[in-house]
């Protein structure tokens, strides 16, 4: 199980040099826009694109992780659909070819014939990469591989991918627009229970070299199964006991007042004006709006912030499965909000946690894996409920309904 995780990091690494390749040259990045036909679209966007990036990245984690453990590329799901059609009206049907000289054939076809750029994109996925993290090095786990399936999101926040300044000033840590929103998500789940396994965000824009232009990014990970949890931010004894203290004195504060100044909030930019109110109420200045549905998860995983909550139905089990997986390994969550909303505390029912296995009943398209009573993410238990307890009495009846 930790030989998948580690090709799962590999091939994210991987993915995230060929975002940084395309995004590096302007006139190459031109070409690899494709607006996504009907059915395809996410409907909080006027206008959604697809990127050849997008698809190629998917590709190379499906036929990557198929070469290395075979059976498994079959149970990767993804976001993007890999058929183009060129400026000659033909569809083509995206992959990674055995050797580079035939991806550059490929390529020369999806980009009607332009050989420099197909070079050029061939050459860096065809790229070996390596990637080694020591936490992972002595954690054997066995985790039937029959059970797994994959959700990808071969590049979340397409946006800012494609019109992402990389002049963004944070906010507190917290980036609300820009490169820095562009994340690279693997979330494993048990197909029979739906339960979030490992998590890998990769973000592949995180710091940039003025001189040479070019950018750093940063992988994050985590594993939660039987008991078992690690991840990647895993901290020193004396720092580990510092934020266990600012966490304690947030979750044991008695005074909704004083509470209500400790919590912190990411937020889409498209929320709803009644539920930001509502939040305003319990979180004050420290809500902050960002691009980006696997950003703003990663701020919570981070620590940057002590929630993501989101009231509608727009983001999808690509988006939220590796984000939930880490933060069960933390201690922490990914609950459908809804539902949250409507569970009363004295039937003793847990919290309704996000599950990847089933589609939605009725639906067509992308909305058969909508979160469709939106989401929150938390990094612990104690605090979702602190929070959902000042949240509620500030929110009308029917306020996040979608």
């Amino acid at each position: 199980m930790s030989a998948i995780l580690r090709e799962l990091l590999r091939v994210s690494e991987k993915a995230a040099n060929i975002a940084r390749a395309c995004r590096q040259q302007e006139a190459l990045f031109q070409l690899l826009i494709e607006e996504k036909k009907e059915g395809e679209k996410n409907k909080k966007f006027a206008v959604d694109f697809k990127t050849l990036a997008d698809v190629l990245v998917q590709e190379v984690i499906k036929q990557n992780m198929e070469n290395k453990f075979p059976g498994l590329g079959k149970k990767i799901l993804g976001e993007e659909s890999n058929e183009f059609t060129n400026d000659l009206g033909e569809k083509i049907i995206l992959r990674l070819c055995p050797t580079e000289e035939e991806t550059v054939e490929l390529l020369s076809r999806v980009l009607s014939g332009n050989k420099l750029a197909s070079e050029a994109l061939a050459k860096v996925v065809h790229q070996d990469v390596t990637f080694t993290d020591p936490a992972l090095d002595s954690v054997e786990i066995n985790i039937p591989q029959d059970i797994l399936g994959i959700w990808v999101d071969p590049i979340d926040s397409t946006y800012q991918y494609i019109r992402g300044s990389a002049d963004i000033k944070s906010n507190q840590g917290v980036f609300p627009s820009g490169l820095q929103c562009v994340t690279i998500l693997i979330g494993v789940y048990d197909l029979h229970t739906g339960v979030p396994l490992m998590g890998v965000i990769n973000q592949p824009f995180v710091s940039q070299d003025l001189n040479t232009l070019r950018w750093k990014g940063q992988c994050y990970w985590g594993l939660s199964y039987l008991g078992t949890n690690i991840h990647s931010l895993q901290l020193p004894d004396s720092e580990r006991k510092s934020r266990d203290t600012r966490s304690q004195v947030t979750e044991d504060t008695s005074s909704e007042a004083e509470c209500s100044h400790r919590f912190s909030a990411v937020i889409s930019t498209s929320e709803k004006d009644t539920v930001k109110a509502a939040l305003s109420r319990v979180c004050g200045e420290r809500m902050f709006p960002a691009a980006g549905a696997g950003y703003k998860s990663l701020c919570v995983v981070q620590g940057l912030v002590d929630i993501y909550i989101f009231s509608e139905d727009t983001t999808f089990k690509w988006d939220s499965c590796a984000a939930h997986a880490i933060l069960r390994a933390l201690g922490g969550g990914m609950v459908d909000l809804r539902q949250c909303l409507q569970r009363r505390s004295e039937t003793g029912l847990d919290w309704p946690q996000l599950v990847y296995h089933v589609e939605n009943e009725g639906a067509a398209g992308v909305d058969r894996w909508a979160n469709k009573g939106g989401l929150i993410a938390y990094r612990s238990r104690k605090q979702l409920e602190t929070f959902l307890s000042l949240l509620i009495p500030n929110l009308a009846p029917g306020d996040t309904y979608t």
